[in-house]
């Protein structure tokens, strides 16, 4: 729970400090990216509020906060994918890349509505994952744009962190997978943190 809560607030000031950037400086791309921190905020928040108190809510309010951790991440690398676009696509392209992040989201949504496994949360941000390192380095070739190594880096740590959770690696009792997987994310949080600071609208 701890650590859940930990990554939330962390999540949360960097959706701070991006928000005002972007908001100052007129970037789509970053305030995107805001939202999705925002998103992945909620859902530590609500999974870290499963964990630690499973034996105080009722299976029915635990049922919900788990589908709004789900949900939350979802709606997350929606803004991810959204913001990506922005900063590495040309508008002329837009109307044709920009429903790609509204599909993946819709079809989410559905298949979530009658699963619960948490790899299904990890599978749709893998997706999202290989989005953004794709446009990213497209960018890096095409713009030079200076965000490349800080989102490479995040989806490398975002990557091994997911493996972690999948393959429930634990360093000790009180310090389980999930744990582990909330401690490394955060390395991937400051990293594109970093690199969605660097984005400009194309």
């Amino acid at each position: 729970m701890a650590t859940d809560y930990a990554l939330a607030v962390l999540c949360c000031v960097f959706a701070w400090h991006l928000w005002r950037v972007g908001k100052a400086a007129v970037q789509a791309s970053v305030c995107a990216w805001a939202a999705g921190f925002v998103c992945f905020g909620l859902a530590s928040f609500a999974g870290g509020t499963v964990h630690g108190f499973a034996a105080i809510f009722s299976q029915a309010v635990l049922q919900e906060l788990w589908k709004l951790t789900a949900y939350a991440v979802g709606l997350a690398s929606f803004f991810l994918l959204v913001g990506t676009l922005s900063a590495c696509i040309v508008p002329s392209v837009h109307r044709f890349a920009m429903p790609i992040p509204y599909v993946q989201l819709i079809v989410y949504a559905f298949w979530m509505a009658t699963h619960d496994d948490f790899r299904y949360v990890i599978y749709d941000y893998a997706f999202t994952n290989l989005g953004i390192v794709a446009l990213q380095c497209y960018a890096g070739l095409t713009y030079r744009a200076m965000s490349v190594r800080w989102m490479a880096g995040g989806v490398l740590v975002s990557f091994f962190a997911g493996a972690v959770q999948i393959n429930r690696v634990a360093l000790h009792d009180h310090f389980n997978h999930n744990d582990l997987y909330h401690v490394i994310q955060m390395g991937g949080m400051y990293l594109f943190y970093r690199g969605a600071l660097l984005l400009k609208d194309r």
